[in-house]
């Protein structure tokens, strides 16, 4: 009996190799190297650098195949023909385009292969070895393409050698005159910061506006007649929410710490309307608006709203001009108005409160000269005598 065991373990074991050793060569002839496979010749111009035997072959971004031989070409040895195995049904046709291309990161170089168009015949089964002529630009090696680029881009440097000489040149002394004002940086920075108000949030600022200066009641005086009140010009230094205060040897500074509640053409324009408003001399006082007619315009120019530290103490200044335009735009009265005030505190709110008393001194003048002055230019002229009317003579 034991024997007998021993005989069928070895007859199995004899069976599983055979079979084992069958569907070795099954596999090598139906997905190995020994299936069937279509050869081709592809003819290259040019240089194959890094092309190998076993090299793959793609269509259309699959691999088909792989490289079987690479061959010089007797005849013309700048040619390299390469012969490729490719897996059978590959269709390959007249029109198809070959070449090389560089896979992964390594770069590893591949056959290339791009489908024609579907109606041209195959051209495997009608000769031995077809032969594609590979596209000339596409063999070019990686490092052939990188030092062509490099010899371009030594090219554009050589071309532009003077300009870029001179720009670095200019930065190396944009950089020495930076250097050279680094100590006024800090107060240019903190200039524009008080200029545009980014100061505010670093300090607390204290802000002012100008009282509706009380003009006498000239109810009805210039009854029917519309006014408008355009925007006062002043120079860039006053037409701000800075409070300006002149020293002694002239220099014109701002205040610190505090500020107008809205730039000062505006506030003057605002108050002197709510005056005449007050004053109801007129059937209307406005700003410029759309649609709106007016007989007559104040046209003012704020030459003067400062705090003067002279050899005699502080005073407010204020100089206002004043000009009245009809409705053809001709100018028919001008005057000059002027107020001082002395300033008696010492702090900016006493410099403010001047400020203020002298705007209300010459903006009530200004209202009543508006009033006097459109009255008089509304009122029509004498009627002259006419030619048949007796004059007065002496007696």
């Amino acid at each position: 009996m034991e024997t007998r065991a021993r005989y069928v373990q070895m007859g199995a074991f004899t069976l599983v190799v055979i079979a084992a050793g069958f569907a070795f060569v099954y596999w090598l002839n139906s997905a190995g190297g020994l299936a069937q496979r279509d050869t081709y010749k592809i003819v290259f111009d040019a240089p194959v650098s890094g092309l190998l035997r076993g090299s793959a072959v793609l269509f259309n971004g699959m691999r088909v195949g792989e490289v079987t031989q690479l061959t010089l070409d007797a005849k013309n040895p700048k040619r390299v023909v390469a012969t490729i195995g490719l897996e059978r049904g590959t269709p390959v046709r007249a029109d198809t385009v070959a070449g090389m291309d560089f896979q992964g990161l390594t770069g590893s170089p591949v056959i290339a292969l791009v489908g024609g168009a579907s109606n041209d015949p195959l051209i495997g089964k009608d000769r031995q070895s077809p032969t594609l002529v590979a596209d000339p630009a596409s063999s070019q090696s990686m490092s052939q393409a990188a030092r062509d680029a490099l010899r371009r881009f030594d090219g554009l440097l050589a071309d532009n050698m003077q300009p870029m000489k001179s720009m670095i040149m200019n930065l190396e002394k944009f950089a020495v005159a930076l250097g050279r004002n680094s100590d006024r940086l800090d107060g240019i920075v903190a200039g524009i910061e008080r200029m545009t108000g980014g100061a505010a949030a670093k300090a607390k600022v204290a802000i002012y506006d100008l009282a509706v200066p009380q003009a006498p009641a000239l109810a009805g005086k210039a009854q029917g007649i519309q006014l408008i009140v355009p925007d006062p010009s002043a120079l860039s230094a006053l037409d701000n929410e800075r409070i300006q205060i002149v020293g002694a040897a002239g220099g014109l500074s701002a205040l610190p710490d505090v500020q107008w509640a809205d730039a000062l053409s505006k506030l003057v324009q605002v108050k002197i309307i709510r005056s005449f408003e007050d004053t109801a001399a007129f059937a209307g006082v406005s700003r410029p608006l759309e649609g709106f007619q007016s007989d007559f315009q104040l046209l003012l120019d704020i030459r003067k709203f400062q705090a003067v530290q002279g050899d005699s103490g502080r005073v407010s200044e204020v100089e206002i001009a004043a000009k009245i335009a009809d409705g053809k735009g001709r100018i028919g009265a001008t005057k000059v108005f002027r107020a001082r005030q002395a300033i008696t505190a010492t702090d900016a709110a006493g410099a403010v409160s001047a400020l203020d008393a002298a705007f209300a001194s010459a903006a009530q003048e200004i209202v009543a000269w508006t009033v006097d002055s459109v009255v008089e230019l509304s009122t029509p002229p004498p009627t002259p005598l006419s030619p048949g009317s007796p004059k007065k003579g002496r007696g």
